[in-house]
């Protein structure tokens, strides 16, 4: 089944490898034919114009991407291509379709597959809302829902723990602000999954202050965008939630739970 609002961008030619190396965020070294990795082009200030999926190929990357970041990733790539050997453009050959079976989503063990075929065989496009509670489920947002571009930190949509940021790499675009923010441990937002009755997207949850927004929902589950800060004071006085005055709740995954955790701590001074 074809998954919708998807465009397919391809870079090929021999300077395509270098060129991803010192612009985007995810790991260049060790990529094998036929692999998927997630990543994004961040502006200098380092926040995201528009991540992705990208599979290797024999003649260079193929890029899936939101269909309205399309043109203006495609645009960006192609000024810091300077005299780089590799041609780069949107393709209507090729369409994203959902594969159950193979190696899965690399931003979520919770994710389907991908896969690029001829869109003479990509099938019907699957309806958007039941792409939007497949991936709100695994707790994955998605550029034009949950964020657009300049609007986020890649730790604002959690990249870096599904996989999207090396930050060992030599460079890439925005590296120095992405970098300092990982160092410092100045990590502040995060994008949680939230059950309540009521959510809304763009509603703010509340405790005694507002600690976050919904930025997507389906059904009684959503995605919101939290102040992991004051989520901590929140759940250390083990306050009520709520969304639109009904109570709401929080899944934190392991790598949340310990940075929350590591928040109390030091508020507390320990």
């Amino acid at each position: 089944m074809r998954l919708p609002r998807r465009s397919l961008i391809r870079l090929a030619g021999p300077d395509t490898l270098g060129l991803l190396e010192r612009t985007v965020t995810h790991r260049i070294q060790d990529w094998p034919l036929g692999g998927t990795r997630y990543g994004a082009l961040l502006t200098p200030q380092g926040k995201v114009i528009a991540d992705y999926l990208v599979l290797r190929t024999d003649e260079g990357v193929l890029v899936d991407v939101h269909e309205e970041a399309a043109e203006d990733l495609v645009k960006r790539l192609k000024l810091f291509r300077l005299r780089a050997q590799v041609e780069i453009g949107v393709t209507d050959l090729l369409a994203t379709v959902i594969q159950s079976d193979g190696d899965g989503d690399p931003r979520s063990a919770n994710l389907p597959g991908r896969a690029w075929v001829p869109v003479t065989e990509a099938g019907d496009p699957m309806p958007e809302a039941e792409w939007r509670q497949i991936r709100i489920a695994a707790g994955v947002p998605e550029w034009g829902e949950d964020y657009r571009a300049n609007e986020v930190f890649p730790t604002d949509i959690n990249m870096d723990v599904m996989g999207g940021v090396d930050y060992k790499k030599g460079c890439f675009v925005g590296q120095e602000v992405a970098s300092r923010m990982k160092r410092r441990g100045k990590i502040r937002k995060r994008t949680l999954v939230v059950h309540g009755a009521a959510l809304e997207t763009g509603a703010d949850i509340f405790a005694a202050a507002p600690i976050g927004t919904v930025t997507s929902v389906a059904g009684e589950t959503g995605l919101a965008l939290v102040r992991t800060d004051r989520l901590a004071k929140v759940l250390e006085q083990s306050q009520m939630l709520n969304c639109n005055d009904q109570p709401v709740r929080f899944d934190l995954p392991v790598w949340a739970e310990a940075e929350i955790r590591a928040l109390t701590e030091e508020a507390s001074g320990e």
